[in-house]
């Protein structure tokens, strides 16, 4: 593969790389010494990253150091963002329909995150805080996403989760055995167990390829089922919305 060598791209790289390992601006000697060039080599690297505008040198020491732009380009078009605002209007006739509070969640290394919540408007209803984390092995949405992993992720995944690794061995081989029967299922209804009262509905968000990417959640208090809405109602409204988004996102028609 070395007939695809791009030194002028590599060098750009390593320059934008060091500096973003560094707490304070660097001088050219400074960025070659990091990178193990000679000052020469990198001169003019320095002049077109400063002209493109993915770092700036000042103008008193001379030393140089990333911009913002690195990371409005990671920004601009995240995956998270894309999902989010395609789901956003469907969570809210979502919340709206069964009175219950409504979250959109991904998995983010070995926990799940929310990335996104519409509330209630009951008088009494749940909040879950937007980047709040929680383990997989203790919630619905989390084993929802642990059953739908390739089962070498699945299995690489766990060993980083301390909630499994602190389980016995009945107890592992059960939620294994869980998480099997969870891929039989469009959507999945069970007491939380991280707080008492609560009960979870959630249902997986596919890619084209069949591949999970979010998970569509209702946290509801138990003490409300039946007097706002029935559990079989929250069910096929998620199922409904899990639809909507899908096609909001293009992946059906």
């Amino acid at each position: 593969m070395t007939k695809y060598d791009a030194p002028a791209l590599d060098k750009g790289l390593d320059i934008l790389e060091f500096l973003s390992s560094q707490s304070i601006p660097q001088s050219q000697l400074e960025i070659a010494n990091g990178i193990s060039r000679k000052p020469n080599e990198i001169y003019r690297m320095l002049i077109n990253l400063e002209k493109r505008g993915y770092i700036v040198k000042d103008p008193a020491s001379g030393k140089f150091s990333l911009t913002l732009r690195l990371f409005h380009l990671a920004h601009h078009h995240s995956p998270v963002d894309i999902m989010v605002k395609a789901s956003e209007m469907h969570m809210q006739n979502l919340a709206y329909c069964i009175n219950q509070s409504v979250h959109l969640a991904v998995l983010h290394h070995n926990k799940l995150m929310i990335i996104a919540q519409v509330q209630s408007q009951t008088p009494v209803s749940l909040s879950v805080e937007i980047g709040s984390l929680f383990p997989l092995a203790k919630t619905v949405s989390g084993k929802i996403t642990l059953a739908h992993l390739k089962e070498e992720n699945r299995k690489q995944i766990l060993t980083l989760c301390d909630d499994y690794q602190a389980m016995k061995a009945s107890e592992k081989k059960a939620l294994l055995n869980e998480l099997q029967d969870i891929k039989k299922h469009s959507c999945i209804c069970n007491k939380s167990m991280l707080t008492e009262g609560i009960t979870d509905f959630a249902a997986p968000i596919f890619n084209m390829h069949q591949e999970m990417i979010a998970v569509l959640a209702v946290s509801t208090l138990t003490s409300q089922m039946r007097k706002l809405v029935t559990a079989e109602e929250i069910e096929n409204e998620i199922l409904k919305t899990v639809h909507k988004i899908r096609e909001s996102l293009g992946i059906i028609k």
